[in-house]
C-alpha cells in the first residue's frame, strides 16, 4: 500500500545500490515499484536516497533523458512508484552478443543532454531497458558531470564484450 493504493508485486525486477525494484500492478496496469534499501555500499556514498532519486528525476526530467514517467512517491515509506517500461535491458543485448549499434547512438544522444545540463547518468548497460527500439534510463541517479564517469570514459566498456563486461559474466555465474 502506497499513498492509499494497493500494488499487487509480480516479481522482483532488480536490486540496485539504492533499492530493489518490482513489477507490480495497479488497476491492471503494470507498474515498476522501487523500495529504498539501507544496505551498504562500499564504492558508493548516500545521503537521504528517497529525496536524492525524487531530486534526480526532476533534473533528468529538465534535461530531456529518456526515462520512465514518475507516478508516486511515498518519502515516509521511501517507495516510488514509476512506469514500466517493458523489454531487455542493454546488458542482456551485450551478454547474447546482439548488435547494439542502433542504441549506442541513442546513449550517446542522451549523454550529450546531460552533459549539457552538467549531468552524468549510471550508464551501466542494466540501467537501459530497450522498448519498441528506444532506450530507456530506467534509474534517476544522476551526478555532477565528470570526464572520469562520462559514457566515453566510463559507460562503453559495458557496452560492449570488452574484459569489464565478462568480468562481470564472470561474477554471475
Amino acid at each position: 500500500m502506497v499513498n492509499g493504493k494497493t500494488y499487487t508485486l509480480i516479481k522482483l525486477l532488480g536490486k540496485g545500490k539504492g533499492g530493489y525494484s518490482y513489477l507490480a500492478t495497479f488497476n491492471n496496469k503494470e507498474v515498476v515499484v522501487k523500495m529504498i534499501h539501507h544496505e551498504p555500499c562500499e564504492y558508493y556514498t548516500f545521503g537521504n536516497k528517497i529525496e536524492a532519486e525524487y531530486y534526480d528525476y526532476q533534473r533528468l526530467f529538465k534535461a530531456g533523458i529518456r526515462m520512465p514517467r514518475l507516478i508516486d512517491i511515498c518519502k515516509g515509506q521511501e517507495i516510488i512508484i514509476k512506469e514500466y517500461v517493458k523489454g531487455d535491458t542493454i546488458f542482456e543485448y551485450v551478454k547474447r552478443d546482439v548488435n547494439i549499434d542502433l542504441f549506442i547512438d541513442q546513449v550517446r544522444e542522451m549523454a550529450a543532454l546531460a552533459k549539457k545540463a552538467g549531468l552524468n547518468i549510471d550508464y551501466y548497460p542494466t540501467n537501459f531497458v530497450v522498448q519498441d527500439n528506444l532506450i530507456y534510463y530506467v534509474d534517476y541517479e544522476c551526478n555532477e558531470f565528470s570526464e572520469e564517469w562520462n559514457f566515453e570514459n566510463w559507460g562503453i566498456k559495458y557496452w560492449t564484450r570488452t574484459k569489464e563486461f565478462k568480468a562481470v559474466l564472470k561474477k554471475e555465474q
